[in-house]
């Protein structure tokens, strides 16, 4: 399997939340309740998994191979990829701050969340789509093939020691969490 096959497979867990996300979107839109404590999970995900977990797996091992055979990190592909990557930290940020104040009982950022979690939910679709069709089959062909190998190893590394053991599992329980609740 090759590093980016990989990357593709953990995009599927996080679309999978955007699309729960979209749902708890929906629902304050239609002025249903949603405790702000799903989005707070979300929050959560999003920043231990898709940011922790996956963004490191790119920005700490895939980018800096690609950098190493002659791909621009700043500018060009990788530099927009590194740059939607603080966008969605700051809808992240947003969404989470809006959240907790619903929680406290500010009804007004039930307005926050909807602008940050849907900015959130743009941003990564089209994110998404960037990297499996343009970004990953670059990567693919410039690392050289005795390279893959390597770079799953760095993949390996950073799921089990940089972020420990029993991480990727929990966030992948916190997904399927998150689904089930917006049924």
């Amino acid at each position: 399997m090759k590093a980016t096959e990989v990357l593709k497979q953990e995009h599927q867990v996080i679309l999978r939340v955007i699309a729960s996300l979209e749902k708890g979107i929906e629902h304050l839109e239609r002025g249903a309740t949603v405790r702000p404590g799903f989005f707070l999970d979300v929050a959560q995900f999003i920043k231990g998994f898709a940011d922790g977990c996956h963004h490191r797996k790119e920005e700490g091992v895939l980018f800096t191979s690609m950098e190493a055979h002659g791909v621009s990190t700043q500018a060009g592909p990788i530099a927009v990829m590194l740059a939607e990557h603080e966008q969605g930290r700051r809808y992240t940020r947003g969404m989470a701050e809006a959240a907790r104040r619903l929680e406290e009982g500010d009804q007004a950022a039930t307005t926050e969340i909807i602008r940050n979690a849907r900015g959130y939910v743009e941003l990564l679709r089209q994110h998404i789509a960037k990297e499996d069709n343009v970004l990953f089959p670059m990567a693919d062909q410039v690392i050289p093939a005795t390279e893959h190998a390597n770079v799953l190893e760095k993949f390996e590394h950073v799921e089990h020691e940089e972020t420990g053991p029993g991480v990727h599992e929990k966030y992948l329980a916190l997904a399927e969490a998150l689904e089930k609740e917006m049924l």
